[in-house]
């Protein structure tokens, strides 16, 4: 990957990776509510639309790096997110990071590094 296409896919992980999040704080609201008011009051809540408004710029992103690099690589470089998004709901939400989930963790890295930059 050329710099321009890494810089990119850095934009792409930190809008996916906040908009995660953001949907996280959005369904996380514990106002004993469930239904029609519990998405009521998701839907009132300004995470679940900076969240939306993440993905929307992620999308953006997303669609020019596939337009630099091949799709077979864009997925594999692009499921780096998930580790970002596992460490950051440890920091923000104080979510476990369980054995497995660790060496999961560690396995994808090790993906990414292997195929995304042999």
């Amino acid at each position: 990957m050329n710099t321009v296409a890494t810089l990119i896919w850095l934009v792409v992980i930190v809008f996916d990776t906040f908009g995660q999040l953001s949907f996280k704080a959005a369904a996380a609201t514990d106002e004993g509510l469930d239904g029609w008011a519990r998405w009521k009051a998701m839907l009132s809540d300004k995470w679940i639309w900076l969240g939306i408004g993440s993905y929307v710029v992620e999308f953006f992103a997303w669609l020019a790096f596939l337009s630099m690099v091949p799709l077979s690589l864009a997925v594999l470089v692009g499921s780096i997110n998930i580790i970002t998004v596992v460490l950051a709901g440890r920091v923000f939400f104080g979510e476990a990071l369980t054995r497995k989930r660790v060496a999961a963790t560690f396995l994808i890295t090790l993906g990414v590094v292997l195929v995304g930059w042999a």
